[in-house]
């Protein structure tokens, strides 16, 4: 066993069980392991990595930032956070941004704007504030976010849980309209369920949701930590339906993969019912980590990366639509974030990524159930056919 791996296994909490490869270096992308394996990334740290490892732009922009500022709290300005708010305000079409670290914070951000908004504007009697969120949603790992995710494993033994969430079933608007009330503040979706297995609603929900919110005086959040930023073929998944929330939520693609950045944005009237005090970050709009997210957005503009993704993953889909192998139960996605759906009582998808690694590709299962792809958006076909090659051998075996 390797020295790296027993020092883990010794010294870290066990709330992870990673695959059995030390990984030393990457470079757009590939990884590299320490005994200099090369293995073609298919996972992208959950999308963290869409731009790729180490894109030279990106690190240019963050060595020279630390040379100059890198943490000096919100307590001050900077000459960094500024630009950054704008640009990501005028490609979403959002009115304000609030930066903070990681996808979770930023979804408890926007949860505890919507709930002010509608103690504030909507009208709802105070503590009595309800969110609609989707049976399958993953929204993070604190317990505001675990309290209303419907996946026992993430919820077993961290009760008592806060009020104020109800569950409907992803992908029917019908539920979402029967679930609203007077109290109801905000629904929360993710345009795509990632880690709910790459699960994409029928054509059109997102668009009746808006809907329902708009007529009911909701907000619509949208989720696109793991689905914005070019992953599924547009800027945000969202666009896909022409649906413009109320607010939206970023994070993982928006460090550049070199540094936590999320952000909570929204329309005017939800983000200024937050005042001096009421909500925070030490780290949140760091000036290292703001230069980083701006050039990682010019960079997602200027490379095309979400046309790149639109063509590449309409690609991918097809061939991997077109394998045949009895484990193969069904394949979803869009854009280059896509699954195939493992028939588990015929093979373990946890051996299938095991299988994969011996190959030389790197990926991970979500739920014991389903194969992720979704590698750095500046694949190539090339490299698709590559991983292809190979995804059918060890299935065909």
């Amino acid at each position: 066993m390797s020295n790296c791996i027993e020092l883990e296994r010794r010294y870290c909490a066990h709330n992870y069980e990673p695959l059995p490869v030390v990984l030393t270096s990457a470079e757009g992308v590939y990884a590299w392991d320490e005994h200099g394996a090369r293995y073609l990334d298919m996972m992208s740290a959950y999308s963290a990595v869409s731009l790729g490892h180490a894109h030279p732009r990106l690190v240019n922009v963050l060595q020279e930032q630390a040379k100059r500022l890198a943490v000096v709290s919100r307590a001050f300005y900077t000459d960094r956070l500024g630009p950054l708010a704008q640009r990501v305000c005028e490609l979403t079409g959002m009115d304000l941004a609030l930066p903070m670290n990681t996808g979770a914070e930023a979804v408890e951000t926007a949860l505890k704007a919507a709930r002010k908004w509608s103690y504030r504007v909507k009208g709802v009697p105070d503590n009595r504030a309800e969110v609609i969120v989707c049976h399958g949603n993953f929204h993070g790992r604190t317990i505001a976010i675990v309290g209303f995710s419907s996946e026992p494993q993430y919820r077993s033994g961290f009760g008592p849980f806060a009020p104020g969430f109800v569950l409907v079933p992803f992908g029917d608007a019908e539920a979402l309209q029967r679930a609203v009330t007077p109290y109801t503040a905000a629904f929360l979706v993710e345009p795509i369920q990632g880690e709910g297995g790459i699960i994409t609603p029928p054509e059109g929900y997102l668009t009746h949701c808006a809907e329902i919110c708009r007529s009911h005086n909701v907000l619509l959040l949208c989720d696109e930590v793991q689905t914005g930023l070019g992953r599924t073929g547009k800027l945000l998944a969202c666009q896909h339906e022409g649906v413009r929330p109320d607010g939206l939520i970023l994070g993982k693609a928006l460090g550049g993969g070199l540094l936590p950045l999320s952000m909570f944005l929204a329309r005017r009237e939800v983000m200024e019912v937050l005042e001096p005090g009421d909500h925070g970050s030490t780290f949140g709009g760091n000036p290292l980590a703001c230069a980083v997210g701006l050039e990682a957005l010019n960079v997602l503009v200027e490379e095309s990366l979400p046309q790149r993704a639109a063509e590449l993953g309409s690609y991918l889909l097809e061939k991997l639509r077109a394998l045949d192998s009895p484990l193969l139960r069904a394949v979803r996605g869009k854009g280059l974030l896509t699954g195939i759906e493992v028939d588990t009582h015929r093979a373990s998808t946890r051996d299938l990524c095991l299988a994969l690694l011996r190959r030389g590709i790197l990926t991970k299962d979500t739920h014991h159930t389903v194969l992720r792809f979704a590698p750095p958006l500046i694949i190539t076909r090339e490299q698709i056919d590559w991983a292809v090659e190979r995804i059918a051998s060890v299935l065909s075996r």
